[in-house]
This record gives C-alpha cells, sequence and structure tokens, in this order.
C-alpha cells in the first residue's frame, strides 16, 4: 500500500462501495464515483483495494456477500466493517507500520461524523469529543494518559490527589496539561494544540528535548520532528462544543474544508472561488442550510452531484 493512501481515502472509497450497492440505479451517483476515482491517484488505488475484496467475495457463498456488503445502506456501521476489510487487505506488513488506523476503529470512545460527545473521567476531569474523533482513556496509578487517533478533544483538567501527569498522545508526539483547559486536534501527520487556560508542554514524538511551554491564548502545530512557532488562538477556536463553526475571514476553500468534517459524503469546491472570503457562526448540525445560504453572501452555488456529493461553483 503507498505510503500516502490513509484512512481517510480508503474510508471515501468504502463509502463509495456502499452508496453504489444500495440496490438503486442511479447514473449521476456513478458519474459522481467516477469523478472522485479520476481526480486523485490515491482514489484510483483506494478503489482497486475494493476490486480486490470483490474478487476474493467472489470465492464465498453470495448470499453471505451479500448480508455482509453488497445490500448495504449508506450507514456509517457498515462503512466501519468495509473500511476494516480493505485495511486487511494491506497485509500484515502495513498493519504492523501503521497501526493507528486500525486501533483507531477499535478505540474505547469514538464520534461519528454526526456526533459529538462529553465525558467526565474518573479523576473528575472533562473530555469534549468533536465530530469523527477516535480515543483511548488508559488511567494508572502512574499517569493519566489519553490516546487519540484521530479528530479533536476538548481537555478540562481536574486536579488529582496523586499528581499524576494528565497527558495527550498523538501520532506526533504528546501534550502535558499544567492544570489547564486547552484542545488537542490530530491532523494529517500534525498535531494542533490550542490553550484556553494556564499551560501545556508539547514534545514531539523524535526529539522529546524540545519541549515547548504553551501558554493560554497561544497555539502550535507540531510533527513528530519539531514544534512550529506559537500563534495567537483563533476566536471561536472551540466553538463546535456549541456546535457551531466560527469564521472570520477565511479563505472559502478552508472553509468547505473544515465544514466537510461534519458532512457525510464529498464536498468540493472549485478552485476558482476558493479564495473568495466568508466570515460567521456556522451550524455545524444543519450544512445543508449553510450550503443553501452560501449563494446569499457568496458569488457562488452549490450543485449537487448526489445526496453525498456536493460542489460550489461559480454562480
Amino acid at each position: 500500500m503507498p505510503s500516502s493512501l490513509d484512512l481517510k481515502t480508503l474510508e471515501a472509497a468504502a463509502t463509495w462501495y456502499v452508496h453504489l450497492n444500495d440496490g438503486t440505479v442511479n447514473e449521476a451517483r456513478t458519474q459522481a464515483w467516477q469523478s472522485w476515482m479520476q481526480s486523485s491517484p490515491k482514489h484510483a488505488a483506494a478503489w482497486e483495494r475494493v476490486e480486490t475484496l470483490q474478487q476474493q467475495w467472489a470465492m464465498t457463498p453470495k448470499q453471505a456477500a451479500l448480508s455482509s456488503l453488497g445490500a448495504a445502506k449508506a450507514q456509517r456501521r457498515n462503512v466501519l466493517k468495509i473500511l476494516g476489510m480493505l485495511v486487511a487487505v494491506g497485509g500484515c506488513t502495513w498493519l504492523a507500520a501503521e497501526q493507528v488506523p486500525y486501533r483507531s476503529m477499535l478505540a474505547q470512545q469514538r464520534t461519528s461524523i454526526r456526533e459529538r460527545r462529553s465525558l467526565r473521567l474518573d479523576d473528575g476531569s472533562q473530555l469534549e469529543l468533536n465530530a469523527d474523533t477516535a480515543l483511548d482513556i488508559r488511567f494508572d496509578s502512574k499517569q493519566r494518559l489519553i490516546q487519540l487517533y484521530r479528530g479533536e478533544i476538548l481537555v478540562q483538567t481536574a486536579q488529582d490527589l496523586t499528581q499524576r501527569p494528565f497527558i495527550i498522545q498523538t501520532g506526533e508526539g504528546s501534550v502535558r496539561a499544567l492544570g489547564t483547559r486547552f484542545s488537542v486536534r490530530q491532523l494529517t501527520e500534525k498535531t494542533r494544540v490550542g490553550v484556553l487556560q494556564a499551560a501545556v508542554e508539547v514534545n514531539p514524538q523524535r526529539h522529546v528535548e524540545r519541549t515547548l511551554r504553551l501558554e493560554a491564548g497561544e497555539q502550535v502545530t507540531f510533527n513528530r520532528d519539531k514544534v512550529d512557532a506559537a500563534s495567537p488562538l483563533p476566536p471561536g477556536s472551540t466553538a463546535w462544543v456549541q456546535g457551531m463553526l466560527s469564521v472570520d475571514d477565511w479563505r472559502l476553500g478552508d472553509f468547505i474544508e473544515e465544514l466537510g468534517r461534519y458532512r457525510l459524503g464529498v464536498l468540493h469546491c472549485a478552485a476558482s472561488v476558493q479564495g473568495l472570503s466568508i466570515s460567521g457562526a456556522f451550524r455545524i448540525d444543519d450544512t445543508d442550510t449553510v450550503l443553501e445560504n452560501l449563494s446569499q453572501a457568496l458569488p457562488v452555488r452549490v450543485r449537487y452531484l448526489t445526496r453525498y456529493w456536493a460542489s460550489i461553483e461559480p454562480a
């Protein structure tokens, strides 16, 4: 499997398989799938894996194959089943080298694309999970550890009588709380941390000696090797807790990419309008209304190829 073929791409391929095999014939949907597959070599590689699975299913009783996949509706649990199979087809070598995608599917705590959740931990700390988040909670006598595989969390730590450190572990390193309220987001091969109260310490995985202390009102992005320079924490960065996406003079392309986190399927923005500016507060639980209102604020229109494929184009 190419190193660039990430879990998100595999999940998109799994989602397309579910849509194309729901028992209905839809030419527009088929054309949208073909456009998706041809738009990136990664998409074609992911779909090749789907075809590999189809060949394997041909060797099993037809009824068994249909019961697990062929007649599946566009539901999250079916997509996850297929995604697990797609990961497995990559072979043991890939699974050994890239365990995070597989672990995220088996994580103790998970949210779907349209779900957010609040958790109160055993020590009294409060955890907010954004959409499409996966993590494990590992508390023991020596530390309080949150292993974040995917998504975004907002943490309000509680005082611990035994003074165990509170640590968020991501694919790129660790974030240690210093009596604080902060957010952590797992990006593609990067982690972003924002501090709302007190401070945290950030350590990249390969250079743990390069500790950065981050104060309230600051945010930073880091990978396994280094920590970028700190910058001011944008207002409204945790508005998702209240079900809002708050932006101030954002590029439309960036806004659409962020909105896509809370919407099933594909949300595409034409290159010719990606540079338009947008500001405001938008409800992430109703992305259809957000898209409908775009044409009133900007010279764009939304074209739907299918229910799960929307394209923002010039008006």
